[in-house]
């Protein structure tokens, strides 16, 4: 029996067909970039002060002096969350005495922000945080606003596979665009800042089923050779060019409602790929649709200019088709002994702790030294050449290896910033980048790494379970980016410190570069500390004569 893909064979790998489909599934995940790390301007803290009313009777000098100064970096700045108490500098103002030299400043009563803040407009005109005053006491709410996406990506990863499923991958995909892009423009509306979260946690959820719906799509469609080049570089290449897109949006609009009405333009021009972008024939034969399926291979065959054979599918061929009944399989089942256990927790360890690295890093853009929008942009460049490398390494060379090798790249580049003298800041914007480039890297070799490992029988459930450790490493990444407020230094070291901690874990992997996909878990490898035990005939005829090999990059 023939299977779906030598039944298509005919069509070629990359014909006209197949380059229109690559590139506009990879053009609907333009989107996703900027959406998903929009947060960064619309939540970008400016400096602030506390606001003195006009109504307040104080001279030229007093009115200068109303702020304390308090030590930041090195050097003495203004006080964001407190000032002097207004009643008796106005009182002292009166009496014609002048600060620092009739009255001690040190010694004078402080109080909050009572009458709010002035916020500077040398970057922001306005943003969330001026708009509802998320500062001092509020100032957790700014944080929690981007976990709150987050957790919008986490729900939606739980069901987006589940409606693709179900009501066809087309249709989900277009329906979980039409949620992004809706909802991101009915945040333009928010009156409050519960308003704004609530409505943000379900354009998380849009943004990413709508990732994963394409991916699905495309890698179904796909030939074998295209669908690698597809679900590495072409999904997140052109992710990285729409999160570069970003700051050139922001960069021109700095109101941070009109920024979103831009960012939803682009979700509205994607409503003609409708009609370009077919459904995948292999759901339409699982749902026994058989006639949408053969229809959409003829058309893709007219569009090659191939002569289509007259029945594409045997009906006999198409029976044998369904999938056997497996054997029912747990999620306990990834802890069911020692060695699997310890795999699936490093696993676990290795996705969260990778993508708190990769976005805390993307997020803190805005803390470095220089231009806001241009850090920004050099943060999303540099994922491109990010992706590339993983792409090349992952061809010629051993997994754990590469992926350790990154991470120690990317983590101890970290960990050199806290040496870089203050003044040096082209030196540290250029340390966070690599950085970035180590921690991109690896992340984006995971999927494979984690599908290499496990058998068959749970690796869909191996790489969903993996997968959503990095959801909860991104909902927990803004609190690191929060550290930053009461030292610029520690986001660094901590995200320096674990990105090297889980790169030596990764040494202890099993490594499964050139060897035969497990079929069972009694096939898996060991970790690396455990004692080999011996080999049954059965497994070393398997080394010997792999049937299966894993296809290098």
């Amino acid at each position: 029996m023939r299977d779906y893909d030598e039944m298509i064979a005919f069509l070629g790998e990359w014909g006209p067909f197949q380059r229109l489909v690559f590139f506009l599934l990879s053009a609907s995940i333009i989107p996703n970039g900027f959406n998903g790390m929009s947060v960064v301007f619309l939540a970008g803290t400016p400096e602030h002060r506390c606001r003195v009313p006009d109504s307040a009777n104080l001279s030229s000098a007093w009115r200068n002096h109303s702020v304390p100064l308090r030590l930041q970096d090195g050097r003495q700045v203004p006080h964001s969350c407190r000032r002097y108490r207004l009643a008796v500098i106005a009182n002292f103002s009166a009496l014609g005495l002048e600060p620092g030299r009739d009255v001690d400043l040190e010694q004078l009563e402080q109080e909050s922000c009572l009458d709010g803040w002035e916020f500077s407009q040398d970057v922001y005109l306005t943003t969330i945080v001026t708009e509802w005053n998320l500062v001092c006491e509020e100032d957790w709410k700014t944080p929690l606003t981007s976990s709150l996406f987050f957790v919008g990506v986490l729900l939606g990863s739980f069901v987006s596979g589940q409606l693709s499923d179900r009501f066809g991958r087309k249709n989900v995909l277009f329906a979980t665009m039409a949620v992004q892009t809706g909802f991101s423009f009915l945040q333009i509306f928010s009156i409050n800042w519960e308003m704004f979260t609530v409505l943000f946690v379900i354009v998380g959820m849009g943004q990413i089923s709508n990732y994963v719906v394409a991916f699905i799509l495309g890698t179904e469609i796909l030939g074998k050779s295209v669908r690698i080049i597809f679900s590495t570089l072409g999904v997140c290449t052109f992710f990285a060019l729409g999160y570069m897109l970003l700051p050139l949006f922001a960069y021109f609009i700095r109101d941070w409602r009109m920024l979103l009405l831009a960012l939803t333009v682009p979700g509205v021009l994607c409503v003609p790929l409708w009609w370009f972008i077919p459904e995948s024939p292999r759901w339409l034969i699982s749902q026994r649709r058989f006639r949408e399926a053969e229809a959409i291979i003829q058309k893709a065959a007219k569009m090659n200019n191939i002569a289509a054979p007259g029945a594409i599918f045997n009906p006999v061929e198409l029976q044998e088709l369904k999938p056997l009944k497996q054997q029912k399989v747990l999620i306990l089942d990834l802890f069911r002994t020692r060695n699997i256990a310890t795999i699936t927790v490093m696993s676990l360890l290795l996705w969260m702790l990778t993508s708190v690295g990769y976005f805390a890093l993307s997020l803190d853009s805005p803390n470095l030294h220089g231009n806001v929008y241009l850090n920004c942009f050099l943060s999303a460049l540099i994922e491109v050449p990010a992706y590339i490398t993983a792409w090349l390494l992952l061809r010629t060379l051993p997994r754990r290896y590469i992926i350790s090798g990154v991470l120690f790249f990317g983590g101890g580049v970290l960990l050199l910033i806290q040496l870089v003298p203050a003044d040096y800041n082209f030196l540290s914007i250029s340390l966070a980048m690599l950085g970035k480039f180590g921690v991109t890297s690896a992340f984006s070799m995971l999927y494979v790494f984690t599908a290499e490992l496990y058998p068959t029988l749970v690796r869909n459930m191996a790489v969903g379970v993996t997968s959503m450790a990095s959801r909860v490493g991104s909902i927990i990444a803004p609190y690191f980016v929060y550290l930053g407020a009461y030292n610029r230094l520690l986001p660094y070291i901590l995200m320096g410190s674990l990105t090297v901690l889980i790169g030596i874990v990764t040494l202890f992997f099993p490594e499964s570069f050139g060897v035969a996909l497990p079929e069972t878990l009694e096939e898996m490898q060991k970790v690396k500390w455990f004692r080999f035990e011996k080999k049954t005939r059965d497994s070393m005829d398997n080394e010997e004569n792999p049937k299966i090999q894993i296809t290098s990059f």
